[in-house]
């Protein structure tokens, strides 16, 4: 499948943009359908997929990226520059528009985790050459989980009891953190990076498997690992609760399955059923993800600081549609507008072959 590598990768890519500006632009926070919210702390919601969704895609496209590099200082350097203007990136739009003071600057956030899982399962690649990654990911959850139950309280998978929250305090200070969860805790933080890296190495060891198989066999192959992983997840979560937040092993599972089953269906799609017509607008959103999720940040916060009519254009437009429907009706087309706007920015960008990568 490494011709056709490109058309069910990057519909699976495009379709993680696509739901990240559902999910992240609604209306209002207020009137959001449960679903499309992230679950409050152990759980699993619609919008939980999203996050894994980018990791996932960021390691696929590393196989082929990656595949023909050795491990040396030039190849080394690459990843450290990427990494490092992902992480900078990052943190310049946790500080737009530039009026926080940067003495509570959030840090951690979206593309500072991306930047340092990348910058990691790159390096193991590298070295393992995708041999013993299996291992490698186990291992990487079983000492997650120790270190979590070693350093957490008596209760270690809680908001206030897990070593995630510990650690980032101790680093970067309560002030550096999400303060979302009603008190210093980051969802994106630095020990939780930590199985964020096997969402990335999921993503590759996928890519390279399906580069060995037939677009059938490869299809095939997806759902049977898919159904072991939603076993494996669902044996976990007994011990090891679901939660985005701390990224628990048992969520990087079923985040990993439910994605497989995804990308199955899009390998079935356009490889064997060769519907390219039905895949081809998600393939236009996946090809610009980085900028297309740079600009959705931007004009959102922009949108939110303008002056207008005693609010802001973000927050009128929205009461402008709920005058016409319920609201939580009204946010969801509000976020539905967005999805539709960023299409078709992507489609401009791709109709005049521009790929804007770091």
């Amino acid at each position: 499948m490494t011709a056709q590598r490109f058309v069910a990768l990057d519909a699976l890519r495009g379709l993680a943009i696509a739901l990240m500006i559902l999910v992240n632009t609604p209306g209002s926070w207020q009137h959001v359908y449960p679903s499309l919210l992230h679950a409050s702390w152990d759980g699993f919601t619609f919008a939980d997929i999203v996050f894994p969704g980018f990791l996932f895609v960021v390691g696929a496209a590393m196989f082929y990226a990656l595949r023909h590099s050795t491990f040396n200082v030039a190849t080394l350097g690459r990843i450290a520059k990427r990494s490092a203007l992902l992480f900078a990136i990052g943190v310049l739009l946790n500080w737009y528009p530039f009026i926080t003071d940067i003495s509570e600057l959030r840090i951690p956030g979206v593309l500072q985790r991306i930047g340092l899982c990348y910058a990691i399962a790159a390096i193991l690649v590298l070295l393992l050459r995708g041999r013993y990654l299996l291992f490698v990911s186990t291992a990487i959850l079983v000492a997650y989980w120790v270190l979590l139950t070693l350093f957490g309280n008596a209760e270690p998978f809680s908001l206030t009891g897990n070593a995630v929250l510990k650690l980032d305090v101790l680093l970067l200070g309560p002030a550096h953190l999400y303060q979302g969860f009603g008190l210093a805790f980051d969802p994106e933080g630095l020990l939780s990076s930590l199985p964020a890296i096997v969402s990335v190495l999921v993503g590759y060891f996928v890519a390279q498997q399906l580069s060995q198989r037939s677009a059938k066999d490869g299809a095939r192959w997806l759902l049977l690992a898919a159904f072991a992983l939603l076993v494996l997840s669902w044996g976990c979560a007994g011990f090891w609760p679901l939660n985005k937040a701390l990224w628990s092993g048992s969520y990087v599972m079923l985040s990993s399955a439910i994605l497989m089953a995804l990308l199955a269906v899009l390998v079935g799609l356009s490889d064997i059923l060769k519907q390219h017509s039905l895949v081809q607008p998600l393939v236009t959103y996946g090809t610009n993800p980085l900028f297309i999720y740079i600009l959705s940040w931007l004009w959102a916060a922009t949108l939110m600081r303008i002056p207008f009519a005693g609010s802001n254009v973000y927050q009128v437009t929205f009461e402008f549609i709920a005058t016409m429907m319920p609201a939580k009706l009204a946010s969801l087309v509000f976020a539905l507008l967005h999805v539709v706007l960023f299409w078709w920015l992507s489609r401009l960008l791709y109709r005049r072959n521009i790929i804007i990568r770091l």
